[in-house]
C-alpha cells in the first residue's frame, strides 16, 4: 500500500468527525493472542480500527476528536531497536504520522496521561461498548478520574455510545478503493477453487486439495485465508462447518470447497461443488442443476430494486419446488414454507454482508426493522445449497448429496457484478476445465 492510498483512510476519519458532533470515537487495535508459551496467532487488527486507520501495528489505540479542534491522534509503540532485531520493523509514533496522515502520535505508554486531557470537556465517548472488558474498565476509569475533578471545574463526557452503528452504515457502502481490493482478492480465490477442480483426483486426501488452495492464494502473495477452508467430500458436505479435511476423496463423491483469501484486510468468499472424477452422476446434476437455478433466482434479485431478504425468498422458492419434486418434502409450496419443511435440506440463509469481515458488519434491517433497501456499493455473497444427509424416508441414492454454490456480488447502479466469476459454477464449464 503506497502513501497515497492512506488518503483513503483519512477521508473515512474525516466522515467520521462529521458524524460524531462534538464527540471522541476511541477505536482499540486488537490484542496480540498467545497461541502457547511463546508463540503468538498470527496478527492482525481489528476491522474497525483498521477501517479507520490502515495502521496494522498491535498496542494501538486511535482517537478521532469531533468538534470545533477536531483531529485524530494514534497511539502506538515507540521504535525500539533490540525489539525491532527480534521482531521486525516498528513505525513509532514519529514515522507513523506522517506516512499515515494522522495529526498528532504519541508513545502507547502515553495513553492514560493524554486521553484525559483529549476526552474531557467533550459531551459523549464513542466506541465498541463490552467488545474487550479491559476497554470498558479503561473507558470507565478515564470518566471516573475526571468527574472527580468536576469541583476543579473539569467536564467529563456525559454519555458512552456505541460506534458500532455508525461504522457499520460507514463499512456498508464500499468505495472504489475498496471495490478494487476486493475484485482482486475474488480473482485469486477464483484461480485457487480453478486449481482444486484441476488437481483433484480420487483416493487423495481433502487436505490435499485445500495445499492446493493455499499455494493459489501464497503465489499471488496472499499469506492469510479469510476463514477456515473447508474441503468437504461425499457425506463431510452435509456438514456446514466441516473443517477437519483429513477424509480420503471417493470416486463418486461430490466435493464441497468454501475458501476464500485476505488481501489487505478484505474477504473474498466462494463455494464450489464439483464431482471428484470429472464427472457429475445423473442425480448429482439434477440437484446441482436446482441449486444453480436457485442462484441464478437470487441474482434477479440483487438491485437497488429490491431489499435484503428478496434474493433469499427467490432461492427458497425454488428449491421449496425442487424438494417437492425430488419427493424430499410433501405438501403444497405454501404448507412447505409455513412449517419450514424445507429446513431439514436448506437450513441456512442465502447470503451475507462481505468486507473485512467475511460476515461483514452492518445491519440487515433498519431501525423500523423493516429489511433494508439493496444499494449500490453493498457487497454481499448469494450462496444457497442443498444438503441431504441419510434419512429412512429418503431414497438411498439421494443420501450425502451437499451442495452449495457461492459468489461475491456487488451490487451496482444498474443491477449487480459477480466478482468471482473467474470460476466456473455451470454443470459444462466444470466439467470442461477437470477434462484438461
Amino acid at each position: 500500500m503506497n502513501h497515497k492510498n492512506y488518503q483513503e483512510f483519512k477521508k473515512r476519519r474525516s466522515a467520521l468527525i462529521e458524524k460524531i458532533g462534538d464527540g471522541v470515537a476511541i477505536i482499540f487495535n486488537a490484542n496480540e493472542a498467545i497461541r502457547n508459551r511463546d508463540s503468538h496467532y498470527p496478527y492482525r487488527s481489528d476491522s474497525y480500527f483498521h477501517y479507520f486507520s490502515g495502521f496494522t501495528e498491535p498496542q494501538s489505540v486511535l482517537f478521532v476528536i469531533g468538534g470545533k479542534s477536531s483531529k485524530t491522534i494514534l497511539f502506538c509503540r515507540n521504535k525500539n531497536l533490540e525489539m525491532e532485531i527480534w521482531n521486525g520493523f516498528i513505525y513509532g509514533p514519529n514515522e507513523a504520522k506522517e506516512v499515515f496522515l494522522f495529526d498528532e502520535a504519541y508513545d502507547i505508554n502515553l495513553l492514560d496521561e493524554i486521553a484525559l486531557k483529549e476526552i474531557s470537556g467533550h459531551e459523549k465517548i464513542y466506541y465498541r461498548i463490552g467488545q474487550d472488558a479491559l476497554n470498558d474498565q479503561k473507558i470507565n476509569d478515564w470518566i471516573k478520574v475526571l468527574r472527580d475533578k468536576a469541583r476543579a471545574g473539569v467536564q467529563a463526557p456525559q454519555a458512552i455510545e456505541d460506534i458500532s452503528h455508525i461504522a457499520d452504515e460507514m463499512r456498508l457502502i464500499k468505495s472504489d478503493f475498496e471495490i478494487e481490493i476486493m475484485k482482486r482478492s475474488a480473482k485469486v480465490a477464483s484461480l485457487a477453487h480453478n486449481r482444486a477442480m484441476k488437481f483433484v483426483k480420487p483416493q487423495m486426501y481433502e487436505y490435499e486439495l485445500e495445499a492446493e488452495i493455499l499455494h493459489e492464494f501464497m503465489s499471488h502473495g496472499i499469506r492469510s485465508p479469510a476463514y477456515q477452508s473447508i474441503v468437504a467430500a461425499g457425506k463431510n458436505a452435509c456438514t456446514l462447518h466441516y473443517v477437519d479435511n483429513n477424509s480420503k476423496i471417493q470416486d463418486g463423491d461430490l466435493i464441497l470447497i468454501d475458501a476464500g483469501c485476505e488481501l489487505e484486510g478484505y474477504a473474498s468468499d466462494i463455494s464450489r461443488t464439483f464431482p471428484a472424477n470429472g464427472k457429475f452422476s445423473k442425480i448429482q446434476k439434477d440437484f446441482y442443476q436446482l441449486v444453480l437455478d436457485a442462484q441464478s433466482a437470487a441474482l434477479t434479485k440483487v438491485s437497488s430494486n429490491h431489499n435484503w431478504n428478496e434474493p433469499h425468498e427467490a432461492a427458497l422458492s425454488v428449491l421449496i419446488d425442487g424438494f417437492r419434486d425430488f419427493g424430499l418434502c410433501q405438501g403444497s409450496h405454501q404448507e412447505i414454507y409455513e412449517t419450514g419443511a424445507y429446513k431439514e435440506f436448506y437450513m441456512h440463509r442465502t447470503g451475507h454482508w462481505l468486507g473485512l469481515d467475511v460476515h461483514d458488519a452492518g445491519d440487515y434491517k433498519t431501525i423500523a426493522k423493516e429489511w433494508k433497501q439493496l444499494q449500490p456499493g453493498m457487497t454481499l455473497t448469494v450462496e444457497p445449497g442443498c444438503y441431504i444427509r441419510p434419512s429412512a424416508n429418503i431414497p438411498k441414492e439421494f443420501w450425502n448429496i451437499g451442495i452449495r454454490i457461492e459468489d461475491d456480488v456487488l451490487v451496482t447502479q444498474n443491477g449487480y457484478e459477480v466478482l468471482t466469476k473467474d470460476s466456473p459454477k455451470t454443470i459444462e464449464s466444470i466439467e470442461a476445465l477437470m477434462a484438461k
